[in-house]
């Protein structure tokens, strides 16, 4: 199955890191360290889209500060507490927010982010999102954007993933959930996906198809090259 996508020459955006980072204190005791990185554009394809999804990170990036600052804390100082009330070690909570750029070509733009969390424990959570661009007009593109002849792309995807699975379970068994078809359409979202040079790269969250020590399972799709 093609996904169909224009390739464009050598216009990009420019894209600069700017970081939020902050360690919050409860009583003396540092409880909670932070860093937030999120991009910021500048581009020669439009002012006004640079401006808007600039905005849109930066909003995201405050918001997501916030939390850390209120409820992450919050949790933290309460266990923080309970630590020293029973005398056992108290290890800090942490959040890391970093972002990756998988294509910046033409006035398109794909990353991913993972938001990682340790609040305790053997290990912490990674949560990722993703967004694409079009950076001429300021859209935020979706799956569906690259299958505009095939309605029904989905099932096709689902297949192409099954397949994956099987091959890699043939090379390591035990590495996913024994009913990963089942799994693979109940926590397919389509807003799980970026784009690289070789494909479409679909991936699930944690836990979804597949044990912790699998990681953040991801499935290249290749696309047909339109010159």
């Amino acid at each position: 199955m093609n996904i169909e996508i224009l390739f464009y020459g050598a216009i990009m955006q420019i894209i600069t890191q700017r970081v939020l980072s902050d360690t919050v204190y409860s009583k003396g005791t540092a409880v909670l360290t932070y860093t937030i990185r999120y991009p910021y554009f500048t581009t020669t394809c439009s002012e006004s889209a640079a401006l808007s999804i600039n905005a849109f990170y930066s909003a995201a990036a405050k918001k997501t500060e916030e939390y850390c600052r209120t409820v992450l804390a919050s949790q933290a100082s309460v266990q923080a507490e309970y630590a020293q009330k029973d005398n056992y070690p108290f290890f800090g909570y942490e959040f890391i927010s970093a972002y990756t750029v998988t294509w910046n070509s033409g006035c398109m733009t794909s990353l991913y982010t993972d938001q990682y969390t340790y609040t305790g424990g053997a290990h912490g959570s990674t949560i990722r999102t993703s967004d694409t661009w079009d950076f001429s007009s300021g859209r935020y593109l979706t799956l569906a954007d690259f299958y505009p002849h095939n309605p029904s792309y989905r099932e096709g995807i689902y297949r192409n993933l099954e397949q994956q699975v099987k091959e890699r379970e043939k090379e390591s068994s035990s590495t996913y959930f024994d009913d990963y078809s089942s799994l693979i359409r109940s926590t397919f979202k389509p807003e799980n996906f970026f784009v690289t040079p070789n494909g479409i790269v679909i991936y699930f969250q944690q836990y979804d198809i597949a044990p912790y020590s699998t990681g953040i399972p991801e499935f290249l799709i290749p696309f047909k090259r339109n010159r």
